[in-house]
């Protein structure tokens, strides 16, 4: 026997005398034997194998095997993974919930990211789509809808698309149901739905005779339509109903898809459209009221079609100077309808993406704990394993098999959470993109799950391998519960303590941020007092009330009837009324004794408005008088303008009495009060110059019934809708709604953000302080002989207590200090999401800080109370 074999036969003989003896009768000279022959190379060469090393060995291994080899032996691991998990069920079910969770928030976020950001519009060429607007830089008029005339130069000039077809929104009644209905009817060219690849579900699509002047009224119902209002019937097709004054037929059914920009009940062809196809409209390069869209020609590039069509806009204003401003530099800005549809929703839905692999994160340090902490209490399994022949590779696989199904269980728990969270997302995406119909559980981000399920399966198993002693003859000496922690192995958990604390803080910082904004939107005064007021949206039917007459003769007995409903105690009509995204419309207007600045004329929002208006919505009034009877046609015009818009273009001049032109001087009008500053258009705008005109002097086809009550405003409504029969049977009421619920839903949003960010914020919390509460209670059980002898030389409970605390609380200080320096960096990204607080708000990360620390102490306390109660005789005695 050589000299090296002889060592090996010794090494291997002191190993066989460590071995408890219910171990010892597994080991007789065969295995002597082959611990001869593999000599140092599988006990102590192998504990010598780098990470990377032990990685390429085992994904090599796994190509190189025999398949029916490598089946087997990863069929013998997990079943031994699987018998080890059962024998350590708290350990696995806490482990299996710790990952469903972080698994769980990342598959339901990916599964939004991937139907709204990831996926192909579901539009024939999508990709080739694109939105267009007009703009005037120089006057800082951007996003401009076009006229009938320029659309038709951008078809005719334009050398880069295919088609352009045209978009607008328009409400009317539909006669011929049980119930007069308003219906939002989108208004667009014959090949819209051609160019966008839609196809009819039932019936046929439009085509180019139904865009001749002259041609029969036909209509295309949107699915959701179809199915809230007629049951889904296929029948519909080819029924003919009463709308503007004329038959439609309708021809076709529409599938679902995303509707953009808005959602339409119905769509008809512009030659049915008694506004689109009047002649005023036709020949008025000026009428700005459709929206553009557009299809690339292939191998085009936005860039160049928008250059393309900017230069058509410039042939425009050199062939028309009259119908634009002097020197105006007329453009067309270009967006692909992909990133039209997602612009409002790709912040958030990325921003909740990164909080949630936060999350993630957290679980993935927060397991790989647990499995340092077991693994103390396998060292002896493992060395035996060792001694047996096993090399370091080989435990490598057995420990990421062990892992894998952890995960795998975790992400199957994942997709279940995720799934059963996919309705709450739909209607909270809902809210940033018309794409939230496709949010589900696909192909896509099934693998998705199952890639986050090995990723965290490769962290987890590869930090138990990591610490791994290397050291045979130790391990097998100690072994068993009493096990040090070691210091690559103590390190690495402290690691992984520090990490958990610093990303919680940064969840916690985001969090605190964006709770806090949503509380400031809440506490925002928006110049009006919402409580008790109940809103109705109109659209006259503008075929019977042709004249200014007939529309005020249709208000004046309609707001004397609601007056008189009980419990209503004012009430008024408004063109538009706060917070109910009803496009703003803006109009220059002249200040009679002032010259226009260089920056041109001012422009001012318009809104017509009742007497009553004020009282109805508690604006205050600063100055002058309320419209009134007297406010009549035949009177001079007058006016009532907001505090900003006085101190904006009055300075401290008091407006009241002076006069405004909106027609370059041609009429006067007299601001007559000035009232409060009104959030219009959202709590987180500032608000805006707005002047107010008196209903009876500019009549209006489509404003809202405005009526304050007594208590509940829904509990009036139906009595309010009999009302309007009374006045006009066959005039129905559009969306009924509460003032209160459009300020809730102007924030809805925001709120939903918060609670998600504060969801994860929570759970990151819960999870790094079960880490640290786990961490020191594993101190704690592995240094009883230690805290035992200090007691018996005199060491009191309280400094017992306070050495385990500073442990802890030394481990969450260093991860609050890391966490305070990555937020400093990263919180600029959420910037967008504030209203009201600074993204380095000094109160947010003390409040962070004394929340982390208030968590840590709590998960440190308990283990060092325990520690304060060992009793010093049965510590000695562990020895």
């Amino acid at each position: 026997m050589t000299e090296p074999e002889r060592r090996t036969t010794k090494r291997f003989r002191m190993l066989l005398r460590m071995l408890p003896a219910e171990f010892r009768g597994d080991f007789g000279p065969e295995m002597e034997q082959v611990f001869v022959e593999q000599r140092e190379e599988a006990a102590c060469e192998g504990g010598k194998v780098g990470i990377w090393r032990l990685w390429w060995e085992t994904v090599k291994g796994i190509f190189t095997t025999a398949p029916r080899e490598h089946l087997s032996m990863l069929r013998q691991d997990s079943i031994f993974a699987l018998r080890m998990m059962r024998k350590n069920l708290g350990f696995t079910i806490a482990a299996i919930i710790v990952l469903g969770l972080g698994i769980g928030a990342n598959t339901a976020i990916f599964s939004v990211v991937n139907a709204v950001l990831l996926k192909p519009l579901p539009y024939q060429h999508g990709e080739r789509l694109l939105m267009m607007r007009q703009a005037t830089p120089s006057t800082g008029l951007m996003g401009r809808n076009v006229s009938v005339p320029e659309l038709m130069d951008y078809r005719r000039q334009n050398r880069s698309l295919d088609a352009i077809v045209e978009y607008h929104n328009m409400q009317f009644i539909l006669l011929g149901r049980a119930e007069p209905e308003q219906v939002e009817t989108g208004v667009i060219s014959w090949n819209f739905f051609d160019i966008f690849g839609v196809k009819p579900l039932v019936g046929r699509n439009f085509v180019p005779d139904d865009e001749k002047p002259g041609a029969p009224a036909v209509l295309l119902l949107s699915y959701e339509y179809w199915l809230r209002s007629f049951g889904g019937d296929p029948t519909v097709v080819g029924k003919v109903f009463r709308m503007n004054d004329k038959p439609h037929t309708v021809i076709g059914v529409l599938p679902p898809f995303p509707q953009y920009p808005q959602e339409n009940d119905l769509y008809m062809p512009t030659v049915a459209c008694p506004f689109r196809s009047s002649a005023h409209m036709i020949g008025n390069r000026q009428m700005r009221m459709v929206r553009m869209f557009g299809r690339m020609k292939p191998q085009t590039k936005p860039g160049e079609a928008a250059a393309d069509l900017s230069a058509v806009a410039s042939s425009m204003v050199h062939e028309f100077p009259n119908d634009y401003p002097d020197g105006a530099d007329l453009k067309v800005d270009v967006t692909p309808l992909k990133a039209e549809l997602t612009r409002d929703a790709k912040p958030t839905m990325l921003f909740l993406l990164a909080a949630a692999g936060f999350v993630l994160l957290i679980a993935c340090a927060n397991v790989a704990n647990l499995n340092l902490a077991r693994m103390v209490r396998r060292e002896r399994e493992l060395g035996v394993r060792t001694a047996m022949g096993a090399n370091r590779i080989r435990l490598f696989r057995q420990l990421l098999t062990e892992s894998a199904l952890l995960a795998l269980f975790g992400g199957a728990l994942g997709l279940l959470l995720a799934t059963s969270g996919m309705q709450l997302l739909s209607a909270y995406v809902v809210r940033f993109t018309p794409r939230a119909r496709e949010v589900h559980i696909d192909l896509t981000v099934l693998l998705f799950a199952l890639g986050i399920a090995l990723f965290v399966s490769i962290l987890t198993g590869t930090a138990p391998a990591v610490a791994r002693r290397e050291n045979l003859i130790t391990t097998l000496k100690e072994g068993g519960t009493q096990a040090t922690l070691g210091s690559a192995r103590g390190r690495l958990r402290s690691a992984l303590i520090v990490a958990q604390v610093a990303v919680s803080f940064l969840l916690l910082i985001g969090a605190d941020l964006t709770v806090r904004s949503l509380i400031n939107l809440q506490h925002v005064d928006p110049g009006f007092h919402p409580e008790n007021v109940l809103t109705i949206q109109f659209s006259l039917d503008f075929s019977r009330y042709t004249t200014n007459e007939k529309i005020l003769a249709f208000w004046d007995p309609l707001l004397q009837k609601v007056q008189a409903v009980p419990g209503v105690t004012s009430v008024a009509v408004a063109g538009v009324f706060p917070l109910d995204k009803s496009p703003a419309l803006n109009n220059q207007f002249d200040i009679e004794g002032q010259q226009g600045n260089d920056s041109g004329k001012p422009v001012a929002e318009l809104n017509v408005i009742s007497p009553g208006y004020l009282q109805v919505l508690g604006i205050p009034l600063l100055g002058g008088r309320d419209f009134d009877a007297h406010d009549r046609p035949e009177s001079t015009k007058v006016a009532i303008i907001t505090q900003s818009t006085a101190q904006r273009h009055w300075h401290k001049q008091d407006p009241v009495g002076r006069r405004i032109s909106f027609d370059n001087g041609k009429t006067w009008t007299q601001i007559i009060a000035v009232i409060g500053d009104v959030h219009e258009h959202g709590l987180d705008l500032p608000a805006n110059d707005l002047i107010y005109l008196p209903l009876s002097q500019y009549p209006q086809n489509g404003p809202a019934l405005m009526a304050r009550t007594q208590g509940d405003p829904m509990a009036v409504a139906r009595a309010v809708v009999q009302r309007l029969y009374e006045v006009d049977p066959n005039q129905p009421a559009g969306r009924i709604q509460s003032l209160e619920q459009y300020r809730a839903d102007s924030i809805a949003a925001p709120r939903l953000t918060a609670n998600l960010l504060g969801l994860f914020a929570l759970l990151a919390l819960a999870i790094a302080a079960a880490g640290i509460g786990g961490v020191m209670a594993l101190a704690v059980s592995q240094r009883t002989h230690e805290i035992g002898v200090r007691m018996a030389i005199g060491a009191r409970p309280a400094e017992i207590v306070r050495m385990i605390l500073s442990q802890g609380m030394g481990l969450a200080l260093v991860g609050v200090i890391i966490g305070v320096a990555a937020a400093f960096a990263l919180t600029s990204a959420v910037k967008s999401f504030l209203f009201g607080v600074t993204p380095n708000d000094p109160a947010t990360f003390l409040a962070v800080a004394a929340v982390l620390a208030a968590a840590a102490l709590a998960a440190c306390y308990l283990p060092a109370r325990r520690a304060a109660k060992v009793d010093p005789l049965r510590a000695l005695r562990t020895e």
